[in-house]
């Protein structure tokens, strides 16, 4: 458990330990999302991904996508299309 001091301008310092954990460094956002009574803060670029992730989920199944191959092959189908302005 770690405490933090807000200042009169609402500002706290995230501990490092925090941050390490949180894996955030200068210039990274931040995510506070409400839990129930709680507040949860989150890195924001992780939030991301994971929620994309969670999108996508059953995609590739659904894309008959086995394996990273079958990706790198589509990935270049589409360009191939979109090079010859289909």
């Amino acid at each position: 458990m770690e405490l933090a001091k807000i200042t009169s301008k609402g500002q706290i310092t995230i501990p490092a330990s925090i941050r390490k954990l949180l894996g955030v460094k200068d210039g990274d956002k931040v995510l506070f999302v409400q839990e129930g009574n709680k507040v949860v803060m989150m890195n924001a670029s992780v939030n991301a991904l994971l929620e994309a992730q969670r999108e996508f989920q059953g995609m590739a199944e659904a894309l008959g996508l086995k394996g990273e191959q079958d990706v790198v092959d589509m990935v270049k189908e589409i360009r191939a299309e979109r090079s010859n302005g289909r």
